[in-house]
């Protein structure tokens, strides 16, 4: 796997590295000034980068197990997530800060299992800031009812937006129209998006992009389209 990481390393230095060699040298002097922080899971079938088809310096982005965020604590324990969104909100002045969940997410579905014979050093105690979510969705429903993993992973987004707002300067930022909250999910599997309606509470699904050719052929002018559409009919006219 090591030579794989060099040899992938050398690919990005002849390719995307010798196309946007200025953009990074930009960066390097420049310092990063990205418009949007994004707080993910850090499974590797998720890529925000990819998924958003970001540039080097869009994203400023943090990533932990189930794309979790603690309430505000401050205190002297070591706070990797809360201090990352207080770097991207107060140092950066990010603009947009966005919860993406995922399908399949392995720390959620873990989240309604007994765990009790597993060893875990930290994990268990991390999700554990998951477990509002849990029993709210929950409620009302038989000890032995299968929890929907799907409506799960939508709650855990909800509760980290939540959570979010229990930051001062993260709630000031929001009410004062300087920061805007957002909740996603991306389906692995479809690769779909799904963003959160804040009115409504229901995630709602991202239309799909139109084919290449539709969308450049609808900007055009209806000048230049009715010329398009004149050559195809002279040229059928000719065969």
């Amino acid at each position: 796997m090591l030579k794989d990481l060099i040899e992938g390393f050398r690919e990005f230095r002849r390719t995307n590295f010798k196309q946007q060699r200025g953009l990074f040298r930009t960066l390097a002097w420049a310092g990063q000034k990205p418009k949007a922080a994004l707080i993910t899971c850090c499974d590797s079938r998720v890529d925000p980068t990819l998924i958003f088809a970001a540039q080097p310096g869009d994203l400023f982005v943090v990533r932990n197990v189930a794309n979790l965020v603690p309430p505000y604590k401050p205190n002297q324990d070591y706070h990797g997530t809360s201090a990352a969104l207080e770097f991207a909100v107060r140092e950066l002045g990010v603009q947009l800060l966005v919860v993406m969940g995922h399908s399949q997410c392995g720390g959620v579905a873990a989240l309604p299992k007994d765990r009790s014979d597993q060893k875990s050093d930290f994990v268990d105690h991390w999700m554990s800031i998951a477990e509002p979510a849990l029993t709210k969705l929950r409620e009302g429903l038989p000890a032995d009812a299968e929890t929907d993993l799907p409506e799960l992973e939508r709650a855990v987004v909800r509760l980290s937006l939540d959570n979010l707002r229990t930051f001062p300067w993260i709630a000031e930022a929001e009410r004062e129209g300087r920061l805007l909250l957002c909740g996603m999910l991306f389906d692995v599997a479809d690769a779909e998006l799904h963003v959160l309606d804040n009115a409504t509470g229901q995630f709602q699904p991202v239309s799909p992009p139109r084919p290449r050719f539709h969308s450049t052929h609808s900007a055009l002018s209806a000048t230049a389209a009715a010329a398009v559409e004149g050559s195809a009919e002279e040229t059928a006219a000719h065969t």
